[in-house]
């Protein structure tokens, strides 16, 4: 059965749809980047909200400001904007058809529909998923960098941007001028003080062009931080399969975990949907919530992934069901992660670590290493060098960590240890592979790399440590790397 409105009372029995009627909705949100965590997250408490006859003037339109958006906007449009979501969890699966978005904008260069539609009232809320390196941030020095050519050439031309940022600014000037007022600016990206960075990026590119119009969003919108989290793995035939063994014929059907969480802070300048309503939690200690997410989730991930890799597991829950990489996996979590997180209501870290631990395993979900292996310029600095840093300062153990930043530096060597090549996995692809190479002898060289690791590379205790691993590795293997720290 296609997938579109006219089958809504047609599709198979079983299957969860919307209840409300889709044509009386009015939009609300703009959200650039619709890819399957959003569509699995934000657009499922939308639409929860909606089955309770809530929000229904908050619909979402989508967007996007890429050449590549447009494959993705003609597969959605054709099916009027729904998805299917197959949840995936060893006690049984369900199926889902989410109806919270309406539209999806043109994607077309300059971005004026984009901006001309973000510029009208009715919108309130402009919500992104863009991915963790892309807010034009600094490694080093986490600041903004205005040198990268995109933003260089929005702050020169600002009604037809290249960035979802350029078309930001330039559809809140419009809003400005008219006196329409201002909107939320909602990041639903793994970032920590994701908020403030969207502030930061928006800001700032403003100030480069318009500076009272920067000063004006700094006093008028609202940019709240927020924590995010359900394992949504990519779509591909598996996915495209399970959707039509439902019955359902969905070009871009997405599966996820049996679990969501959604922690946000309160701070809508033009109002907001109720999603707590529908499993979400406001608080105004978002920074542990995340924090916790962050550095055991995330962290987790990039803990197993490049081992993974190098040692040809294809899987997330294939490298739990590894020995080796599992035993790594809990080392590094209880003794070098956990000591810095707090807990939040409810969840302890150690309760976390046990809980994230069962979330990697399921056979279920289909995540690819490589999936979770990408952007580890971005991943490793937002992720896993902060806890280096802390465990540094209080004197914990940072061993693992150091082993863990030695497997990325071999990993971007581009082949694993069966000869296989790693594709390019990364923005900073061909400096990464250049400096590995080096590292290969001068582990040094790695830690070199300032824009990612600052003044790391002279703290002795880590820098010692990843030369060991680094060296340990090249010349016995990952797994004989992974005995010898498991065994310290």
């Amino acid at each position: 059965m296609k997938l579109c409105n006219a089958t809504l009372d047609q599709l198979p029995e079983g299957v969860e749809r919307p209840r409300y009627d889709r044509s009386h909705l009015t939009p609300g949100i703009v959200h650039i980047g619709l890819g399957n965590f959003h569509r699995a997250h934000q657009s499922w408490y939308l639409h929860r909200l909606m089955q309770q006859g809530l929000a229904h003037d908050w619909a979402i339109i989508g967007a996007g400001v890429r050449p590549y958006d447009a494959a993705m906007r003609e597969k959605l449009i054709a099916q009027d904007c729904m998805t299917t979501l197959i949840e995936l969890d060893p006690s049984g699966s369900s199926v889902e058809v989410v109806g919270s978005m309406i539209d999806y904008l043109p994607i077309e260069e300059g971005n004026g529909a984009l901006i001309e539609r973000m510029a009208q009232p009715d919108i309130r809320i402009v919500a992104l998923t863009v991915t963790e390196g892309g807010y034009f941030i600094d490694p080093a020095t986490k600041g903004f960098d205005a040198s990268h050519p995109d933003i260089v050439h929005d702050a020169e031309n600002m009604f037809t941007p290249r960035t979802a940022f350029g078309a930001i600014v330039a559809a809140l000037k419009l809003r400005r001028d008219r006196g329409v007022g201002p909107f939320t600016g909602q990041c639903c990206d793994n970032l920590q003080n994701n908020g403030a960075i969207l502030r930061q990026t928006v800001v700032s590119l403003a100030r480069l062009s318009d500076p009272e119009l920067a000063d004006w969003i700094e006093e008028n919108c609202s940019f709240p931080n927020a924590m995010v989290d359900c394992i949504v793995p990519a779509t591909g035939e598996k996915e495209l399969k399970l959707a039509a063994e439902t019955g359902i014929e969905d070009l871009v059907p997405v599966t996820h975990e049996n679990f969501r969480q959604w922690v946000i802070e309160d701070d809508f300048c033009a109002g907001r949907p109720d999603w707590d309503k529908a499993g979400a939690t406001f608080s105004d200690d978002v920074h542990s919530y995340e924090t916790m997410k962050i550095r055991i989730l995330n962290g987790g991930h990039q803990v197993i992934s490049d081992p993974g890799e190098i040692l040809s597991v294809a899987h997330i829950s294939e490298c739990m069901a590894h020995e080796k990489i599992a035993a790594l996996f809990r080392k590094v979590e209880t003794e070098e992660i956990v000591p810095h997180v707090h807990a939040v209501p409810g969840m302890t870290p150690e309760d976390y670590v046990a809980l994230i631990e069962r979330r990697f395993s399921n056979p279920m979900i289909v995540d690819t290493t490589r999936r979770v292996a990408f952007d580890g310029s971005s991943r490793h600095s937002g992720f896993l060098i902060p806890s280096i840093r802390e465990g540094l300062a209080k004197g914990t153990p940072i061993e693992g960590l150091a082993l863990v930043e030695a497997s990325w530096a071999r990993m971007c060597e581009g082949a694993r240890e069966d000869g296989t090549e790693i594709l390019p996995n990364d923005p900073f692809w061909d400096l990464l592979t250049e400096t590995a190479k080096r590292a290969k002898d001068d582990p040094s060289a790695w830690l070199g790399m300032t824009q990612f690791y600052g003044d790391l590379g002279q703290e002795p205790r880590f820098a010692e440590a990843f030369d060991k691993y680094l060296r340990l590795i090249w010349a016995e293997g990952m797994a004989a790397a992974i005995d010898a720290y498991v065994a310290s």
